[in-house]
Parts: structure tokens; C-alpha cells; sequence
């Protein structure tokens, strides 16, 4: 029986719990011999209702599939088969695949990372700081009452390329706790600009959440990186995602726009505690409008803009595991992934620590227990994650596509993990 028949077979017979379980492969090597139980909690987050979809798949460093499993909501997506191939938004999965072009840049002597960003962003030369009526920082402020309206102030620091990559530049995004800064922002929308010129014109117009330097908050800052790197190479984001990453490592599933004849899944929200299809403006990260897929529209943000299917984005992942190099290029030095990977911000945080923008555990659950520490961690808007495994030589995808998820659903990624891990280890 082929692939497909199989999987329609098993919908109808699933009908009732509108969940259809794929096909899984187990290639030689590393195996998992009863993969049930990682099955069972993969269905069982569809089956609530918390996602319309779940696809898993985790490789070993020669690229081997040695998990993969997806499970589907048949009544929100009726008749889809979801596999390593199916396009996804990954949002702030984009993040690292950003830094990385701009560290090879580094390598290169395009760009020092203490270089101030007005070097290549003169436009930037004018940015203010937005302060409380008392003058105090806002990096932190969740009270209306004391942050707005706000005052402006001068840097007393120059921004560098390094404040950026370590989200210490002190942009933001506009669903921030602060409406006048926020909503100033979403007034820009952003995700419509018509090139970078007219995103570095928007973003020159709205000041900064703090003082370049002063804490770690998350924003717009790898955009904003990939605006400097377009300007240092002369060229644009897409082009160096293609030329520097994709065409030389032979990764297919990366990119900017989608591919001709390529669709999307549905944007899903569960905010009223079942999912729907959300509504225009729901996800406004950003503000009233998301980035969008158009091949056509010269606008490609660092932090938030690309597209990738599991399949290659599990293949940028492994050049990361493989130390900068992969399917025989060699795209950074070793010294250079293990930057990535050193201590930067968040060094007093229970849990682990931020390299650059990778999240590095220390193993620590949130129920108390320890796990699997050491790992590169990230993940994106629509509840996409990834992890890198330097120790056990895995990396490991989950996409799936939605916005606001129960409670009964966090930890997640932590608990297929340990499932997984569980299961190689023969507990």
C-alpha cells in the first residue's frame, strides 16, 4: 500500500479524533525501537485541541532521519499531508541564520562586531532613547501609568553590530507592554515597507526602548542586523542567504519568498481556548500586518522573514553540530560556532544561558527535574523549535503553525525531548 493510501486509511479510521498519524522512517544507526510513546504524546497535544498540527523530526549528523513522526488535526486541515517537506513561517528561527552570514562577514573583514551601526546605517545617526516622565529606563516597564507618554534622550553610547546580535541595541517589537511605544510602531507597519530603504526610514523615525548596552531586550535587532550586513556587502539579505549558505552547502528548504507553485499552511489562533483561523492583525508582533512570502517583494528581515521546510532547515542546523561546515564547505571556522555558543547574556538566568541568540540550556526543568542539558535552542513566533545536540551529535525540528496555545500545552518542547531521549536510551 502506498504512502498516501496508508495515510488516508488511517484518517478515516481516526475520523472521530480528527488526528492522522504519518508514516515514519527508521533508517540504520541510531534507532529508536518502540517509538510509540514519543507518538502517543505528539498525538496527544493535537488531540486536545492545543495544535493543528505537529511534525518532529530529529537527524544525526550525517543526516539520517532517525525520528520523525507528525500528527493532524483533520478537520482544521482536511486532506493534508505534512511532512519534512511542507513550507513553514519559522519567525525568529530566521534570527540565527542571520548571524551566522553576518559572523562570516566578521570572518571576512566586512564587519568588526564593535563597529558602530551609524557606520553603516548613517540614518541611525539621529536615534533617541525613550525615557519615563522621571527619566528612567523603560527596558523594562510594564506600567503605562509610568512609562507613557514618554521623553526622548540622546545615546550616551554608540550602537555597535555586537549590541544587535545580543539584543542590547534596544529595539523592540510593537506588542510590547508599552502602547505609545508599541503602537508607534505598529503605525510604521513595517512588514509592508516597500525595500530596506524604506524599513531603515520607518525604523530612524521611533526611539529606542533604552540605552544601547543597558540590559538584554528582545526586538528588532538581527532585522536591523541584516540591514548593516545588506549595506557592508552590497548586497541584499536574500542574495547572501543564497550565495553564502544555501547554493554552497546544497540545502534545499531555506530561503526568502516562497517557491513558485509552493503554498502555505493556514495562520491558526487558540486564544479564545480553541483554535480557529486567525483574523488579520491577531499576530501583531510586529503590528497590524506579518511578513509576508512574496518572492516579489524586496524586503527581507533577518529576524522574522524566512521560510524553510524541516527537512533543510534540520540540514543548517547539522552545518552548526558539523562546526561550520557541511556537504564539504566550509562556511565558518570552529572557533567561530564555539563564539556562538559561549556564555553572553542571561548568565544569571536558572535555567541556562544566551550565546549569540542561541539559548543553551543547563538541563533544569521547569517541574524541577533535570534533562538533557547542553543544548542550542531556539524557536520562532508560530510555536516552531529547534534544538542542536553537540553531545549526543543530533539535531532535532518541531514546526507546527499557531498563535496562542493553552496552558496545558507550555513545555512541550521540553517534554517530546525528553521523550525522545528517553526511548534512545532504552528507559
Amino acid at each position: 500500500m502506498g504512502a498516501r493510501k496508508f495515510l488516508m486509511l488511517v484518517i478515516a479510521l481516526l475520523s472521530a479524533a480528527c488526528v492522522a498519524p504519518t508514516e515514519t522512517r527508521q533508517p540504520p544507526g541510531l534507532r529508536m525501537d518502540d517509538r510509540r510513546p514519543v507518538d502517543e504524546i505528539i498525538d496527544g497535544y493535537v488531540e486536545s485541541g492545543a495544535y493543528p498540527f505537529l511534525y518532529v523530526r530529529l537527524e544525526d549528523e550525517g543526516g539520517r532521519v532517525v525520528y520523525e513522526h507528525a500528527s493532524i488535526n483533520d478537520a482544521l486541515l482536511p486532506g493534508r499531508i505534512i511532512d519534512g517537506g511542507q513550507w513553514i513561517r519559522i519567525w525568529s528561527m530566521s534570527k540565527i541564520v542571520t548571524i551566522t552570514i553576518a559572523l562570516d562577514l566578521v570572518e571576512e573583514g566586512m564587519l568588526k562586531l564593535d563597529d558602530p551601526v551609524s557606520w553603516y546605517i548613517p540614518e541611525f545617526s539621529g536615534l533617541k532613547v525613550a525615557v519615563s516622565p522621571t527619566g528612567g529606563s523603560l527596558a523594562a516597564e510594564t506600567d503605562p501609568a509610568v512609562g507613557c507618554p514618554y521623553q526622548e534622550v540622546p545615546l550616551r553610547r554608540p550602537m555597535t553590530i555586537r549590541h544587535l546580535i545580543n539584543h542590547e541595541a534596544g529595539f523592540f517589537y510593537a506588542d510590547m507592554a508599552l502602547d505609545c511605544l508599541g503602537g508607534a510602531l505598529a503605525e510604521q507597519n513595517i512588514t509592508r515597507a516597500a525595500d530596506s530603504q524604506a524599513l531603515i526610514n520607518s525604523l530612524a523615525s521611533i526611539p529606542l526602548v533604552m540605552q544601547p548596552g543597558e540590559t538584554r531586550h528582545y526586538g528588532l535587532n538581527t532585522t536591523v542586523l541584516g540591514l548593516v550586513m545588506e549595506r557592508a556587502a552590497g548586497k541584499t539579505l536574500q542574495q547572501l542567504v543564497e550565495e553564502r549558505i544555501t547554493a554552497p552547502m546544497d540545502i534545499d528548504g531555506l530561503r526568502y519568498g516562497l517557491p513558485e507553485g509552493a503554498t502555505m499552511l493556514p495562520r491558526f489562533s487558540g486564544k479564545e481556548g480553541f483554535l480557529r483561523e486567525a483574523r488579520p492583525g491577531e499576530l501583531n508582533i510586529m503590528g497590524p500586518d506579518v511578513p509576508d512570502t512574496d518572492p516579489a517583494h524586496p524586503l527581507y528581515l533577518g529576524g522574522e522573514g524566512m521560510v524553510a521546510t524541516a527537512d533543510g532547515y534540520a540540514d543548517f542546523l547539522r552545518m552548526l553540530l558539523r562546526r561550520g561546515r557541511l556537504n564539504g564547505h566550509r562556511f565558518l571556522e570552529e572557533s567561530t560556532i564555539a563564539e556562538m555558543a559561549a556564555p553572553q547574556t542571561q548568565l544569571d538566568n536558572d535555567y541556562g544561558y544566551d550565546g549569540y541568540n542561541l539559548w543553551v540550556n543547563n538541563g533544569r526543568q521547569a517541574d524541577g527535574s533535570w534533562g538533557v542539558g547542553g543544548l542550542w535552542i531556539g524557536g520562532g513566533y508560530e510555536g516552531t523549535h529547534f534544538w542542536v545536540d553537540p553531545e549526543s551529535r543530533f539535531v532535532g525540528v518541531i514546526m507546527t503553525q499557531v498563535f496562542w496555545i493553552p496552558e496545558s500545552a507550555y513545555h512541550r518542547d521540553e517534554k517530546i525531548r525528553s521523550a525522545i531521549y528517553a526511548q534512545l536510551r532504552g528507559d
